[in-house]
């Protein structure tokens, strides 16, 4: 056994599981491209002080859970623990911001992030997102939240629900922290809990203790204190939703993670995930650009977990992506009958189809084994002798049924077999 394991919290995606997962992700990636977004591949670390801006120095991201060290220039930098403020970053040094509005983008990857591992929630989280960028309004929050609705959706997720709400404008939100703070402060809160409540005391209603729960229940609430702009901006984005048939539960104490969001805000939850039952979110982060040196944009986005979502789908009993490993699997007996196999193997993976090869010049029986461990459908067998006669037997996996077939027309036999 070997002496090294993964660092703790941070898990392996291994074959056959580790389809499940590309499929989950491209699976979430393909709904985002399908409504314009780009592709963006951004740093895996960038300077401290970037997340510290953007993300919100009261969060606990930036406050107990990001991995931050100083690199050999004496800079100091950390690994990416969420996607908007990097792509913010990249869309200002980069001038796109400049360019057609709004910058519609997507990306997957890993980020990071110490908490206290638990099932389905690591340090290395891997997620989808997207932006939306430079434009404000709430006919593309709904489009935001449509195409992760049915990113889940294509996967075959349905146990879930989108939970939103509004966080209001640089009108509403000042006059509101004001009420809060003075509600929160009349409460006998711990020395942490105060300190959260005059950085952010929005921060404090999303506190999970149920003695800061109940201590916070009667809290003045954001939607009852939205202005006349937000407040008509939430109804556009709940109409544009309720057209496009995206069911969504209002829920007005909702509070996201992350310092930089307002207006449209939401959360897709599912119950089959326990205490951790977030799959994605995101909102409007109007103000963001700004505060990291960039013209005053609005823009909209959410990250999308693509290990909760493998997990939400084996609560339901439901699997994503190709079952089998390959669809054709070839069984060389024979040096001649190797060399073209493997040649009928390139051509049909030119084709569009799945192939391996038995390597090692193992025997028939352990041959066929491995063909069946594959997952594959097709089994192309052939000796020298087989080759030297122009024929190649082909074995339904599924049945046991061989025809040997013409050399020169496997490849169309094969093809015709799955429908190609």
């Amino acid at each position: 056994m070997s002496e090294f394991k993964a660092p703790k919290g941070i898990p392996d995606y291994l074959p056959p599981d580790s389809a499940q997962f590309v499929a989950v992700r491209d699976g979430l990636l393909a709904a985002a491209r399908s409504a314009g977004y780009g592709d963006v591949e951004l740093p895996i670390f960038e300077e401290t002080a970037l997340f510290a801006r953007g993300v919100g120095e009261s969060t606990d991201v930036v406050s107990k859970e990001m991995y931050t060290f100083e690199d050999r220039g004496g800079r100091s930098v950390t690994l990416r623990p969420e996607g908007t403020a990097g792509v913010m970053r990249a869309v200002i040094e980069h001038g796109l911001d400049r360019g057609a509005l709004p910058v519609k983008l997507c990306y997957a990857g890993p980020f990071f992030r110490y908490e206290r591992p638990q099932a389905g929630r690591y340090r290395q989280l891997q997620q989808v997102g997207i932006e939306a960028i430079g434009v404000d309004d709430p006919a593309l929050d709904a489009e935001v939240i449509a195409v992760a609705d049915a990113g889940f959706r294509a996967l075959g997720l349905d146990g879930f629900r989108l939970e939103i709400t509004s966080l209001g404008d640089a009108t509403c939100r000042p006059a509101y922290r004001e009420k809060l703070q003075q509600f929160l402060f009349a409460l006998d809160l711990d020395e942490d809990t105060r300190r959260r409540a005059e950085i952010n005391p929005l921060r404090v209603l999303d506190d999970k203790r149920p003695e800061i729960k109940a201590l916070t229940a009667e809290a003045p609430l954001m939607l009852d204190h939205l202005s006349d702009e937000a407040k008509k901006h939430f109804e556009t984005v709940l109409a544009h939703l309720d057209a496009l048939q995206v069911p969504y539960v209002i829920n007005p104490r909702m509070v996201r993670g992350l310092d930089y969001y307002t207006k449209t805000t939401f959360e897709f939850v599912h119950d089959g995930l326990g205490a951790q039952s977030g799959i994605g979110g995101g909102g409007r982060y109007d103000g963001l650009m700004r505060e990291l040196g960039g013209q005053d944009l609005s823009g909209i986005g959410f990250g999308l977990g693509v290990d909760r979502t493998l997990l939400a789908l084996r609560a339901e009993g439901r699997t994503a992506g190709p079952a089998a490993r390959v669809d054709v699997f070839c069984v060389p007996l024979g040096e001649q009958a190797k060399q073209e196999l493997a040649v009928l193997a390139a051509r049909l993976r030119s084709a569009g189809l799945r192939v391996d090869l038995a390597y090692g010049d193992r025997g028939l029986k352990g041959a066929m084994r491995a063909a069946d461990r594959s997952g594959a459908g097709v089994a192309l067998v052939a000796g020298d002798r087989d080759i030297a006669a122009g024929t190649v037997g082909l074995k339904d996996l599924s049945t046991g049924e061989q025809i040997d077939v013409a050399a020169d027309a496997v490849v169309a036999e094969t093809l015709a077999r799955f429908g190609r």
